[in-house]
């Protein structure tokens, strides 16, 4: 790829900034790379991405959240097609989000621009109508995980497996003593992480389970330590939540890394937070809630019996779900416990974990870059 690429870039949410980040960065570093725009992140800002709207605007919760904000997520949309499409530049990135992307895309691909859809829907979990509107939106998929560009090539769609950004950054054997000390935890203590999502809805939801967990927990272990990693202005929303009883809790800005490092057990809402968790090879509790209607209307279109992101690349329940009504104070407390009694069980599941990390783990700079350029001709 010769230098002097110009990128168009959508990434949702902190996953996709991550994800852009890590892009801008393995393009930069080939010199292949001359500009970027669109809606990005800080992690993508600070790279110099020129972020017209900011990735949080994209930020929606279920399908309720998503009709009372759809006039506003769709001007920004025209908008910003209005725009590549002047500015015109060579390829257009979308970074998950396919609500948003899907309809972007096909515009411009529509009017001749190449684009690149990043992160492979999960048609294989729920909703595989998607695929037709895929075909019709990218002219390439980059996939996260091994099984899915053959899906996608059954139904004519060209993908590339990538691997996972996440595998290359988390490492394998993660340092528990470290990451301990610089969180100021005490190195002979039980650590729970608790980790109820980077959206206001999901922290309103899911939240006070994962906070009544703890209490019994520490009613059982009054020196169980506790970490709550906090998504960027969340801070104050969990901190309305706590209950008083709760002691040596540690609310973080940021820093799930060192919290998941630093722990010996997670909860998790579900979502990418799995994954990571599964990385950085701890035992940990899945919970999740959504609203009655979300969760009637998801029940319909799932498609296997796995939710959380571990269970679905093992194909089994390698760790508990607790969803909606199964997501209470008492469960997700029971099967915490559960995970501490049974140290065997804890080490037949890191050794797994260990399994997917290598999986996952590829060159993903190189094949994404390879992907960009044989798409462009640059």
């Amino acid at each position: 790829m010769e230098p002097g690429l110009r990128l168009g870039l959508v990434a949702g949410e902190a996953s996709g900034d991550l994800i852009g980040a890590l892009l801008l960065q393995s393009l930069q570093q080939r010199g292949a790379l001359a500009q970027s725009a669109g809606i990005g992140g800080p992690r993508m800002a600070a790279l110099g991405f020129d972020a017209w709207w900011p990735s949080e605007r994209l930020s929606v919760f279920g399908f309720s959240d998503a009709l009372k904000r759809l006039p506003e997520l769709l001007w920004i949309r025209r908008r910003l097609g209005t725009r590549l499409l002047r500015e015109r530049p060579d390829v257009f990135v979308g970074i998950d989000a396919p609500d948003f992307n899907f309809g972007l895309e096909r515009r411009l691909r529509r009017a001749g621009m190449k684009t690149v859809h990043y992160v492979c829907p999960s048609i294989w979990a729920w909703r595989p109508e998607r695929v037709s509107t895929i075909r019709e939106a990218a002219d390439h998929v980059l996939c996260l995980f091994p099984f899915e560009p053959a899906l996608l090539q059954q139904a004519g769609i060209p993908a590339t497996f990538v691997g996972h950004p996440l595998a290359s950054v988390i490492p394998q054997d993660p340092d528990r003593a470290a990451a301990r000390e610089r969180l100021g935890l005490p190195a002979d203590r039980r650590v729970l992480a608790l980790l109820p999502g980077s959206r206001a809805s999901e922290i309103d939801l899911i939240a006070p389970a994962m906070l009544g967990a703890a209490v019994r927990l520490q009613a059982q272990d009054p020196e169980l330590r506790l970490v709550l990693p906090c998504a960027p202005g969340m801070a104050a929303r969990v901190r309305a939540l706590l209950p008083p009883a709760l002691v040596h809790l540690a609310l973080l800005e940021g820093r799930a890394h060192d919290a998941l490092a630093a722990c010996d057990v997670a909860v998790v809402a579900s979502g990418t937070a799995t994954l990571e968790t599964a990385l950085f090879k701890r035992p940990m509790v899945i919970a999740y809630r959504v609203s009655p209607a979300n969760h009637r209307r998801m029940k319909k279109l799932q498609l296997q019996p796995w939710v959380g992101l571990p269970n679905v690349l093992a194909r089994e329940f390698l760790v508990p779900e607790c969803l909606q009504d199964g997501c209470t104070p008492e469960a997700l407390a029971r099967e915490v416990q559960a995970w501490w009694e049974a140290p065997a069980r804890v080490e037949a599941v890191t050794r797994r974990f260990h399994q997917i990390h290598d999986t996952l783990r590829t060159d993903t700079a190189q094949r994404t870059h390879d992907a960009i350029a044989q798409l462009t001709h640059r």
